[in-house]
């Protein structure tokens, strides 16, 4: 997703939440101390005030940047999450919320509790730190521009778990990346898109993506890669909308995409509103992050993710102490991913459900594939490959490595990038961003 380093934009969001850290106060001196005696008294109360000041620190910080610091539960292991966006937003961060009550419900002695409308920068380091000082025992952090602020403050509380979402930073301690293989579902909903595309007799699509960073771009190339197993014919053009979240903001862009000539478009942020403006033009939308976002009849497919799986395992490992903070990325076969009218219990959408049966079988079988484990990132990313300049940019025979899939050239160092992820697929009209 959505959702979200190279080009760290933050996103100027406010907002509170949930219960008012309560502060300590020094204990009161009873009587005054004798000349003698007070240099001795000193040095006990100093520790004491400190105490006292850690404990007040949590509601100070979250107070200037107006947040709110959940409390703890006694005796539980205490959960976190800081989220980008509303916990209800339709999007990314609800479906990290979902997968916050899936952790609540199914794992014994857990309390989770979370902070929303987040902004990335200084005010998610304030947060983070005042959850930790709260004493929450393992802290999941759910936006990229999350990263450089949550390795800060987990090199300072080197007894508390922290998980960071989408980026690439960790520690081999107590701080440790996240993500999944989106790119695969992505994948899928461009072979839908294309079919649709193909079947309506408009061959342009259009993607609507948030920063450029390389999951935005990945993911792109995915759709565009997919879009071409089933309308070989077929373009895509790209917008950059700066925000991972911004209702108002991403209806404008879709506008402008569906203006430009889309049939489909697809958006990397968090909202629907995509499939919306699809509504209001009979076209089509495919929306992402959130199996719910896919409501109306406009809306073709939701690559989206179950993260409940996913983080119930990372809480499991913390509580027993066995977690080490590496890059975890995980495939479909975890249950942590998903394609919207495609899985078991879910109907496609009518959209989807019109479409030739050759290409719907395409869809399932890949997906299937997917589910067992037999096609992986990997596998996708895998040659030839041509960028859209004609380029050859992985020979046959021959796949990405994991440095590749989420860098731009040339890469961290130590962890170098060969083929990195700084190209557009073919098919794809719009120009590389900047570096």
């Amino acid at each position: 997703m959505k959702r979200r380093t190279w080009l760290f934009l933050a996103l100027l969001v406010t907002a509170g939440m949930l219960l008012a850290a309560c502060g300590v106060s020094p204990p009161p001196v009873e009587e005054e101390a004798a000349p003698a005696e007070e240099e001795a008294a000193e040095e006990e109360e100093a520790p004491a005030e400190e105490e006292a000041a850690e404990e007040e620190a949590p509601a100070e910080e979250a107070a200037e940047v107006g947040y709110q610091i959940p409390d703890i539960e006694e005796g539980m292991f205490n959960v976190a999450f800081v989220y980008i966006g509303p916990h209800d937003d339709g999007g990314w961060t609800q479906a990290h919320d979902i997968g916050r009550q899936y952790v609540a419900d199914n794992v014994d002695g857990v309390h989770t509790a979370f902070v929303e409308l987040v902004a990335e920068g200084a005010d998610s380091e304030q947060v983070i730190r005042s959850l930790a000082r709260k004493g929450f025992d393992l802290v999941f952090t759910t936006s990229f521009g999350y990263m450089d602020p949550t390795e800060t403050v987990a090199s300072e509380f080197p007894d508390i778990d922290f998980v960071h979402i989408s980026g690439f930073k960790s520690n081999g301690e107590n701080f440790g990346n996240l993500f999944g293989a989106m790119e695969n579902m992505k994948y899928l909903g461009g072979m839908l898109a294309g079919s649709r595309a193909r079947m309506d007799g408009n061959l342009k699509l259009g993607y609507m993506a948030t920063f450029p960073i390389p999951e935005e771009i990945r993911l792109g190339n995915a759709i565009a890669m997919g879009m071409r197993e089933t309308c070989p014919e077929c373009t895509m053009d790209v917008r950059w909308i700066s925000t991972w979240h911004d209702p108002v903001i991403e209806k404008e862009a879709a506008a402008s995409l569906f203006d430009a000539g889309a049939q489909v478009v697809f958006t990397g942020a968090d909202t629907p509103a995509v499939a919306d403006e699809a509504a209001e033009r009979d076209k089509w939308g495919v929306t992402y992050d959130y199996f719910g976002s896919c409501k109306i009849d406009a809306c073709l497919t939701a690559p989206y993710w179950n993260w409940g799986p996913v983080y119930a395992d990372i809480t499991e490992r913390s509580m027993a102490g066995e977690y080490v903070g590496t890059a975890e990325y995980f495939e479909a076969d975890t249950g942590g991913l998903g394609l919207f009218g495609f899985m078991e219990g879910e109907t496609p959408q009518p959209g989807a459900a019109e479409l030739p049966e050759e290409d719907l079988q395409m869809v399932r079988d890949l997906l299937a594939q997917m589910l067992a484990g037999e096609f992986t990132r990997f596998d996708l990313f895998s040659g030839p490959i041509y960028d859209n300049q004609g380029n050859l940019i992985i020979e046959e025979g021959k796949s990405f490595e994991f440095s590749d899939i989420d860098q731009f050239p040339p890469g961290a160092p130590g962890f170098e990038c060969e083929y990195c992820m700084y190209w557009w697929a073919e098919g794809v009209t719009a120009e590389l961003p900047e570096l």
